[in-house]
């Protein structure tokens, strides 16, 4: 019994360390898994929103993108269900995104979107743990 106790409280503090030895930037990558997912599933059963066709394999495609607009990163309005094709081999498809964001959000979200996309964002430790814990939240 007493080894077994032992291997609990052992575990709990290593479970501890590694969180402590994460990074913000370990946080934004978990965030941002996390993040996606729901979009992938909030967007289950719709068309790519550049090409609306089926997607064979789903991405999470930002209109504007994740690295370079850090203030609308996790909007869920600035990202949507996207095929492969378009995202990846086509960066996003930008002209026919802004189609079917248009179709999707209206014409007054995506201004708004627009008018916050170019504010830049320093994510902090906690923020990014909020948000993980809000998605995985949204998935249930």
């Amino acid at each position: 019994m007493v080894e077994s106790q032992k291997l609990k409280e052992w575990n709990k503090k290593k479970k501890r360390m590694i969180e402590d030895l994460k990074t913000t930037s370990d946080y934004l990558k978990i965030a941002q898994q996390v993040f996606n997912r729901y979009i992938r599933k909030r967007d289950n059963g719709l068309n790519c929103i550049s090409c609306d066709k089926p997607c064979k394999k789903e991405n999470a495609g930002h209109y504007y993108s994740q690295g370079g607009h850090s203030n609308v990163r996790f909007s869920e309005e600035n990202c949507h269900l996207q095929c492969e094709h378009c995202n990846t081999f086509l960066s996003g498809n930008l002209l026919n995104y802004q189609i079917g964001i248009e179709k999707r959000i209206g014409s007054q979200k995506l201004m708004e979107l627009q008018a916050i996309a170019h504010e830049t964002k320093k994510w902090t430790k906690d923020e990014l743990k909020e948000l993980i814990a809000t998605y995985k939240q949204k998935l249930k």
